[in-house]
């Protein structure tokens, strides 16, 4: 093995920018909170925020330790998917892609519940047909909508092997998820109280819900933007 070039510094500032599809998708789990949130023992706003630091920081954990290992082991010339850097034969290897498979199967039916709800309530909004009216034809739709979705998935993933474009584009998409839709959420919340005196927190508040909109929509249309002319058109 030869390792590739250490770099230790970005090659220029916008070069910070093509790491953010990779953060974005890392640290995107706002999809499946508010099932996980509902799921709770006990659904209350102070546990929840344990649960939310302590899987932030495992997961940042996991995060720095892969990916500060595998770039000092093999520079610049790491894989996308790091564990394809390591030979296959590695028992280490094996029982670290096992883990992978066990992270896959119980997140995907999580993800898949939130898309499924919204794929469900647009199609029966588009009929006229409240959900609560709409109980028998419900379970027929659930199988089929699973079957289409694994089925997809599963073309995606045999189809495209390298990972890393993928990651390119999804995790500007997840750029909205992180700092757009919670900042219009947060904008919506301070617009519908009924005060005539706004405090200066209320002004700060707003203030924040814009700096998150006004980031996160610069982040996905910068990373979007590269991700098409620099990787899938390279």
């Amino acid at each position: 093995m030869t390792p590739g070039d250490i770099l230790t510094r970005p090659a220029s500032w916008m070069a910070v920018f093509n790491a953010m599809p990779t953060i974005c998708f890392g640290f995107q789990c706002h999809v499946s909170s508010v099932p996980i949130f509902n799921s709770m023992r006990q659904p209350e706003v102070k546990t929840w925020g344990g649960v939310v630091t302590a899987a932030m920081v495992i997961a940042l954990a996991v995060y720095m330790g892969t990916g500060v290992c595998g770039f000092l082991t093999f520079g610049a010339s790491v894989d996308p998917d790091v564990l394809l850097s390591y030979p296959s034969n590695d028992v280490a290897v094996a029982v670290a892609r096992a883990f992978i498979i066990l992270s896959v199967l119980t997140s995907y039916s999580i993800l898949h519940f939130c898309g499924r709800a919204v794929v469900e309530g647009l199609w029966l909004r588009s009929q006229g047909v409240p959900v609560e009216e709409d109980l028998g034809r419900e379970r027929r739709r659930r199988v089929l909508q699973t079957l289409v979705w694994f089925l997809l998935t599963l073309l995606l993933a045999l189809f495209i092997p390298d990972i890393g474009k993928v990651i390119s584009v999804i995790g500007g998409l997840a750029a909205c998820f992180i700092f757009v839709f919670p900042g219009l959420c947060l904008i919506q919340a301070k617009l519908s109280e009924m005060e005539e005196v706004k405090p200066a927190s209320w002004w700060a508040m707003v203030s924040y819900g814009v700096l998150l909109v006004t980031l996160g929509a610069f982040i996905f249309g910068q990373t979007t933007a590269n991700a098409i002319f620099v990787d899938l058109l390279a």
